[in-house]
């Protein structure tokens, strides 16, 4: 792992303690569910638009042994075509169809890759999520995410992160956050999920990785299609960034939230549907004093929901930014146990 890249820009400080004066992530006004999740719309950027057709092409199919790749593209918005790669088993067909999986891929500042690494066909192995995935016999879409992969800068002329800033910065002047940018492009993966002949469109979740765990607890809350929802090593508090002086990866950030709570606040919103988050007891990007103390706050909510069971969380010991054979296994339990095969 590239340490200083793995959360977005910049080197990241080792994990402090809780001050005993530190008022940070104080509780939020007292809102309803359904007020605070409009209110998260209105700070994500409002309104998304209206939904247009999703236009997919196949462009190649790669027979693996068990499952296929099928690479293709689909429209989020007009002109705007999101290249993806759906995985799916040899088992699921038209008539004997099974749970769908989206797997938002992780940051760790390397750009040229997104859908490739969960997909198995480049990068860290231990990120070849979902191979693992459709060889349970699930269907896997794994898309790109703005700035990575084949979405780089089309006239070259920015590179890397700079090209993020630029996204980024784009959408703070039409009045919106590269979150916003983001929640839009996942909803629509899920339209083009739930829409295959492969998928129990009512049996869907989505999994992530670093930034794909924080896209994962970011489209959540706005997208009820999804029944489980898991993210493994990512949830930073606004609380944590600004004690650590933290550079996080620009989707992490939704304007004009603060006054209504911190990240375990949205995250929250996603109850009563199934949440599941992992931990490494030394990951400086999510540190771990601040997630102790965001995590009673996503049981509460989910208590309050009358759905405390479909909450759980695991920190592992002596662990830092990783996806280990553990946390795995908390992975592959909690889609074993809310999404049913039929």
């Amino acid at each position: 792992m590239k340490a200083q890249l793995a959360f977005g820009l910049g080197a990241l400080s080792t994990a402090g303690k809780l001050s005993s004066d530190d008022d940070s992530m104080s509780d939020p006004p007292v809102l309803s569910q359904a007020a605070l999740s409009k209110q998260y719309q209105t700070c994500l950027g409002g309104p998304f638009p209206k939904a247009t057709p999703l236009l997919p092409q196949l462009r190649e199919t790669i027979r693996k042994d068990g499952y296929r790749i099928e690479s293709l593209t689909y429209e989020t918005e007009p002109n705007n075509r999101v290249p993806a790669l759906l995985l799916i088993p040899d088992s699921a067909t038209a008539s004997r169809p099974a749970p769908g999986i989206a797997v938002w891929h992780q940051h760790n500042g390397e750009y040229h890759l997104g859908k490739s690494e969960p997909a198995g066909l480049a990068g860290n192995p231990m990120h070849h999520t979902a191979v693992a995935l459709v060889r349970e016999g699930y269907v896997v879409l794994c898309p790109d995410a703005l700035c990575f992969e084949e979405r780089q800068d089309p006239t070259g002329k920015l590179k890397k992160g700079d090209f993020e800033r630029f996204e980024f910065l784009r959408e703070v002047v039409r009045g919106r956050s590269m979150a916003w940018k983001n929640v839009l492009e996942m909803r629509r993966a899920v339209d083009y999920l739930a829409g295959r002949p492969e998928v129990i469109a009512s049996q869907l979740g989505c999994y992530g990785h670093s930034m794909g765990s924080t896209h994962a607890w970011l489209v959540g809350p706005l997208e009820p299609r999804l029944k489980c929802i898991v993210g493994n090593c990512c949830l930073p508090s606004y609380a944590a960034i600004e004690h650590e002086h933290l550079l996080h990866c620009f989707p992490n950030f939704v304007p004009g939230w603060h006054p209504f709570g911190d990240t375990p606040d949205i995250a929250a919103l996603i109850a009563p549907r199934a949440l599941h988050l992992n931990f490494g007891e030394q990951d400086s990007g999510s540190p771990i004093d601040f997630v102790r103390k965001s995590l009673p706050r996503i049981e509460a909510a989910y208590k309050k929901a009358g759905a405390a069971g479909n909450f759980t969380s695991f920190i592992e010991a002596g662990q830092g930014h990783v996806l280990t054979e553990t946390m795995w296994k908390h992975v592959k339990e909690t889609f074993a146990r809310h999404l049913k095969f039929t």
